[in-house]
């Protein structure tokens, strides 16, 4: 019986880099594979992986008031204990700013949680009446699991989108692995959507929410033009961040 679980990482880069690094061939085959001299045996695990990390040892990285007085080598060091390939099969990498006053006096948002887990639901549907359609197992037609054929019949963008994947590809902000990653988020994102193709703004969000390589040092210059913005400041062209995502 296939087992799914839910794998809660607080403070991820607290973890050893090997033990980090043997989630790798879960998260892309969804077993466990036991090798000993006279046998190897296979594990059903197939999890959903969800972690969480500081920007730096302290806390505090970044630019603003309280920021890491050893940025960005601090930020950067920190953040490479998670080795690139882990990165890489992470599909969804978003940032939480820290909570300000301001943030506390804002009215709830419009959408709650039972809102969200209608649209869920609704997405859901989708992807299994477009398997049930085409005669495909049930399991491995879901987005999380398209691959090969699969994935080109029922997530290939549009022209605009497939442009912008390439650029993206050319920039050095995708492995073959990324490719495929990005394009099942994309078809997730345009379930949630309702829309029946993949489009470039389904294609430009799924590239939003993978880490790039462009690295601890560029973020943190982001995040100082981010603040110089505020006080009216800019920074030139020649110093700012590559943006991988268009």
């Amino acid at each position: 019986m296939a087992l799914r679980l839910r794998c809660v990482c607080a403070i991820t880069a607290e973890y050893s880099a090997q033990a980090l690094d043997s989630l790798r061939a879960p998260l892309e085959t969804g077993e466990i594979v036991v090798a000993r001299a006279n046998a190897h045996i296979r594990y059903p695990a197939r999890f959903q992986l969800v972690a969480a990390m500081n920007p730096c040892r302290c806390g505090m990285g970044g630019a603003g008031r309280g920021a890491c007085g050893k940025a960005p080598r601090c930020q950067r060091d920190y953040q490479n204990r998670v080795s690139g390939p882990m990165f890489d099969r992470i599909d969804l990498t978003v940032e939480t700013p820290p909570v300000t006053a301001a943030d506390m006096a804002l009215p709830p948002p419009a959408e709650g949680t039972a809102e969200a887990r209608a649209r869920v639901a609704t997405a859901r549907a989708m992807q299994e009446d477009r398997v049930r359609e085409a005669g495909l197992d049930a399991a491995q037609g879901l987005n999380a699991r398209a691959s090969g054929g699969t994935l080109d019949r029922f997530a290939t963008p549009d022209e605009a989108g497939r442009m912008l994947l390439m650029r993206a590809g050319e920039a050095g902000g995708l492995t073959a692995r990324g490719w495929t990653r990005t394009l099942r988020l994309a078809r997730t994102i345009a379930d949630l959507d309702g829309s029946i193709g993949v489009l470039r703004r389904h294609i430009a969000e799924a590239l939003i929410y993978r880490r790039t390589t462009i690295g601890a040092e560029a973020d943190f210059d982001r995040r100082v033009a981010q603040r110089h913005e505020g006080f009216g400041l800019r920074e030139s062209d020649d110093e700012q961040t590559p943006f991988l995502h268009a």
